[in-house]
């Protein structure tokens, strides 16, 4: 293996033979050689390559925007700035960041329904102009603080079946949307497309079509006010691990010919995504320490007799990463992991969760 470094992060090359698992374990050997027994996370980048190839072969139509707020790592974000992806950014901090390596304007969308006037003057300034809204105050702030955005009407879906429901507090009904349209039309706002999202973890990709026909409905409502509308954004809840019931490419053979039924390729209408977790929910392991072990005895009594008395024996194990941290996911995403125990050559003992929704932070 060659490795080298930079201020952010540490690479390496791996010859052919070796893999991901191969740097977990030297750099468990490593650190337990020291007194720097913290957690830490190995990402696989060639994992991320693989599912933007992945990607194209699934969804020809669909530019991925990567939702910068799954994992907002700056090796995934050049990465994927490499790759051609555009991203979806809900901040100020996350426009920034992605603007630091480079990303143009028009390949950045403010996916935030609900934006603070400050961040909304920010993203005036720094020439993004696609962001979205689904109601009416968010309609009026842009109006007045952003005169070149283009706006994109977030619609709400029927996301009941999906592990986290989104249009809970995101997304305008379809009643509701001829009166956005119609106060933009008054406030002369430019109103250039429509997106959704099914929820994350989606298990219906049903939800998709009907979503993508509803998106068509508010579409033509547009055309009837004189919009010109040619931005369809498709959201995310998109699987990005194996171990789920609903597979990546069983979502995308629903989509597809739902796309070609409503928005054909001779329509003229650009189709994004915004995938997270799709991503690199595979590509990222966490190594954590345990640190502390502790039995804990439950005393059951069968009878009165104290001799029919037995004991049960649970030995808990603390690692040195938490709710708190890495695995807030746990408690958000309802995300599961897997903990692999892994021994260090001089028998120090590492846990290794292969994480299968996103990490969040590194």
């Amino acid at each position: 293996m060659n490795t080298f470094s930079n201020e952010e992060f540490d690479f390496s090359f791996l010859e052919e033979g070796f893999t991901a698992r191969d740097v977990l374990e030297q750099k468990i050997n490593e650190v337990s050689l020291s007194d720097d027994k913290d957690a830490f996370y190995v990402a696989d980048l060639g994992d991320i390559v693989k599912k933007h190839v992945r990607w194209f072969k699934a969804l020809p139509r669909v530019t991925p925007f990567y939702a910068v707020k799954c994992n907002d790592s700056k090796a995934i974000v050049k990465t994927l700035a490499i790759l051609g992806a555009g991203f979806d950014c809900a901040s100020k901090t996350e426009i920034q960041l992605v603007q630091s390596i480079g990303v143009p304007p028009e390949k950045i969308i403010y996916a935030n329904p609900c934006k603070q006037v400050s961040q909304i003057k920010y993203a005036a300034s720094s020439g993004v102009e696609k962001m979205t809204f689904d109601s009416e105050v968010e309609l009026m702030k842009v109006a007045r603080n952003h005169p070149n955005a283009k706006l994109v009407l977030r619609i709400a879906t029927d996301d009941s079946k999906a592990v986290c429901r989104l249009s809970v507090k995101f997304g305008a009904t379809l009643k509701t949307s001829r009166t956005l349209l119609e106060r933009a039309k008054e406030l002369n706002v430019d109103i250039i497309g429509v997106s959704f999202h099914v929820g994350s973890g989606c298990t219906d990709p049903q939800t998709f079509v009907q979503a993508v026909s509803d998106a068509r409905y508010v579409f033509d409502m547009g055309a009837e006010l004189g919009f010109n509308m040619h931005l369809l954004d498709i959201g995310g809840g998109f699987p990005g691990s194996e171990d789920v019931k609903l597979k990546f490419e069983e979502v995308t053979s629903v989509i597809n010919p739902a796309l070609d039924k409503y928005f054909p390729a001779d329509s003229g209408v650009q189709i994004i995504a915004e995938p997270g977790r799709y991503y690199v929910a595979s590509a990222f392991t966490l190594a954590v320490n345990i640190i502390a072990k502790k039995v804990m005895v439950t005393e059951q009594t069968g009878s009165d007799d104290e001799d029919d008395s037995t004991s049960d024996k649970t030995i808990m194990y603390y690692v040195n990463d938490g709710v708190y941290g890495s695995f807030n996911c746990i408690l958000y995403d309802h995300a599961h992991v897997k903990p692999v125990l892994q021994k260090a050559s001089i028998k120090r003992l590492h846990s290794i969760y292969n994480f299968r929704l996103s990490i969040f932070l590194i």
